[in-house]
């Protein structure tokens, strides 16, 4: 099952026209895809739940502060890496945003190397992400064609359970557990047992790593 590649798109969005400027061109130094948004809004509208690459986000504009549209990306589940950017010393915003999920915080005017290399640690963290959102809901996709009685092999054999123990536990017979085993592996794509509960322990993982 093949899922849709994103472009990662580095998106700068600050009220200062020469910031938006400066980062625009540092993109373009280092081939990284890049667009500015002097707007808050017009950017919001702009980005959603499949949106892949990275933010950088001015903590203090008119109207819309850094730390309001980071909660606003969050209650639309726009999972961007942040990066802050601010004019001045605000401690206290610093914490909050970096509490809130954000990469880091970098004070204006900044170091071009930096900025350069979080945002492309950035991109990294999103890359892997996205890998694992794409697996994860690969991996759903096969596991919602199971049956409640598949489900309930599938949990027992994950748990290590013997097929005698497991058909004792659902009172079914042994060749019908095999027959439950035998269509999971099918529709879950895997070759052994092993592999088997491999993906599923996976799913899980990732399941929760994404929540």
């Amino acid at each position: 099952m093949n899922a849709t590649v994103t472009e990662q798109v580095v998106h700068v969005v600050d009220d200062d026209e020469s910031t938006r400027e400066l980062m625009a061109w540092l993109m373009r130094k280092e081939a990284i895809p890049c667009r500015t948004h002097g707007d808050p809004r017009a950017f919001l509208a702009a980005v959603g739940p499949t949106s892949s690459g990275c933010l950088v986000l001015d903590l203090h504009m008119p109207g819309m502060t850094g730390l309001d549209i980071q909660r606003t990306l969050k209650e639309r589940g726009v999972d961007l890496p942040i990066i802050f950017l601010s004019g001045r010393a605000d401690v206290p915003r610093a914490v909050e945003a970096v509490k809130s999920g954000a990469i880091d915080f970098v004070e204006k005017p900044f170091d071009y190397k930096r900025i350069v290399a979080l945002i492309r640690e950035c991109l990294k963290r999103d890359a892997k992400a996205s890998t694992d959102r794409q697996r994860r809901h690969v991996v759903a996709a096969r596991i919602a064609q199971l049956t409640q009685r598949e489900h309930e092999v599938l949990e027992r054999v994950v748990a290590g359970q013997l097929n005698r123990v497991i058909a004792e536990g659902l009172d079914i017979s042994i060749k019908t557990v095999e027959a439950h085993r035998a269509h999971i592996m099918e529709k879950l794509e895997v070759g052994s047992v092993a592999e088997l509960v491999q993906a599923t322990l996976e799913w899980k993982a990732l399941s929760e790593r994404g929540r």
